[in-house]
């Protein structure tokens, strides 16, 4: 992965669906990002001229793309994937009572779908927590049929870049107690690697701004954000440390009494050829069953 160490890039899934199981009943309350970012995506399919039957949300959270995608693709079968069983139990809850999206309890990395079961893939801000990205594309890749398209989002480098900086003031850059994420050119070529077709990669930053520290960190915890680095710091973050990350924050970046927090937005999209998709090891089909 270009100049980085790979290893920065191993994930805790435990820990991962832990902080979303957790946070799942405030999500809405806090996923400013992650609901413009979800939202720019949904604007993209304007672009796109298909009519699929079959549409899959890939990290699916709590439904918020059903409403939308039912809309665009009013005959199509809806289906929401997620990893953490509290968020299905609000996603489950979308749409009218005889249209309701099927919801499936199931990890990117190994998806319980049939090969060539899907039309369209959508992802919004998932990717970056697969323990392995090859693996997750080689997945999505299988499950979509000839001619599908996957269009996803995800964070790239920067992303909280203040926040690790600050961390790494107060520790001496020895632990890290902010995720990493991958470049928008592994993803690109991770895409090839998963025999897709055209892949089409661009990015944008936003920027939020905080009162403190404090708020911010609420807003991470209350959208399921938890350092989930396999290898991160394993070092108390208490009150005193939290105040002198606060500070170092403050003195580094703060303007005018307000804390910008970076989001570098990674977009993507990238087609499936007429040919089969390349097979792994671990290449097999599950039919698809809804969650009861």
């Amino acid at each position: 992965m270009s100049d980085h160490d790979p290893s920065a890039f191993e994930i805790d899934k435990a820990r991962v669906r832990e902080g979303f199981a957790r946070a799942a009943p405030q999500y809405e309350d806090h996923a400013v990002v992650q609901r413009e970012v979800q939202g720019r995506l949904l604007e993209r399919l304007d672009l796109v001229r298909m009519q699929p039957a079959r549409v899959i949300d890939l990290g699916c959270g709590i439904g918020e793309s059903f409403d939308d995608l039912a809309r665009r693709y009013r005959r199509a079968r809806l289906t929401g994937v997620d990893f953490a069983p509290p968020m299905l139990q609000r996603a489950r809850r979308r749409g009218r009572w005889l249209r309701r999206p099927w919801v499936i309890c199931g990890d990117i990395e190994a998806l319980p779908l049939a090969d060539a079961s899907q039309d369209l893939a959508i992802s919004s801000a998932a990717l970056q927590w697969c323990t392995s990205l090859d693996r997750a594309l080689a997945e999505v890749r299988r499950i979509l049929a000839p001619g599908g398209l996957w269009m996803f989002t995800t964070f790239g480098p920067d992303t909280l870049r203040e926040l690790r900086e600050a961390f790494a003031t107060v520790d001496g850059g020895a632990q890290a107690h902010v995720n990493a994420f991958i470049d928008m050119h592994d993803i690109g070529d991770a895409l090839v690697r998963a025999g897709f077709a055209d892949p089409v990669m661009d990015q944008e930053t936003l920027t939020l701004t905080y009162p403190d520290l404090t708020r911010l960190m609420r807003d991470l915890r209350g959208v399921g954000v938890r350092n989930a680095l396999a290898g991160r710091g394993r070092g108390l973050t208490g009150p005193r440390r939290m105040v002198a990350v606060a500070e170092a924050y403050a003195r580094q970046f703060g303007v005018e009494g307000r804390l910008p927090a970076t989001w570098e937005v990674v977009y993507g999209h990238a087609w499936v050829p007429d040919a089969p998709p390349p097979r792994g090891p671990q290449g097999r089909t599950i039919p698809i069953q809804p969650v009861s």
